[in-house]
């Protein structure tokens, strides 16, 4: 049997990190049960880190894609944090651009670009902020 990625929360937003690399099943249950988390928790983000990935095949590359798409369906914005740059450059050999997912070097920097992002949708500022 396939084992379960974990999905964690942080505020409204939702982290799977991905720590091997992934059987077919394994990316079907994750589809499924990240679909499920950002419904019942009302996420606005969800960020998948792939530091750990060190080979990307094209199933796994339009995982990604796919699970982006979904999420937006869903109302919650997708980034995919700490892409090697070998996984980097076999998605764009293989021609999967992932078009629709935001990347980010850092988990940092992720969760930045979400907030930016949820900020604009909803033309909220921080309060610390005087812009």
């Amino acid at each position: 049997m396939s084992e379960r990625v974990p999905i964690l929360q942080i505020g409204d937003v939702l982290l799977v990190s991905i720590q091997t690399d992934l059987d077919d099943q394994a990316v079907l249950y994750l589809q499924d049960d990240l679909a499920a988390r950002v419904v019942d928790s009302e996420a606005h983000g969800v960020v998948i880190d792939i530091t750990a990935v060190e080979i990307v095949d094209s199933f796994v590359g339009r995982m990604l894609a796919t699970i982006a798409s979904i999420s937006r369906m869903l109302d919650a914005e997708t980034v995919v944090v700490g892409m090697r740059p070998a996984v980097a450059i076999t998605l764009v050999e293989l021609g999967l651009s992932l078009g629709g997912v935001r990347t980010a070097l850092t988990l940092e920097k992720g969760l930045r670009l979400l907030e930016r992002a949820r900020e604009t949708s909803t033309g909220d500022a921080p309060a610390s902020r005087p812009w």
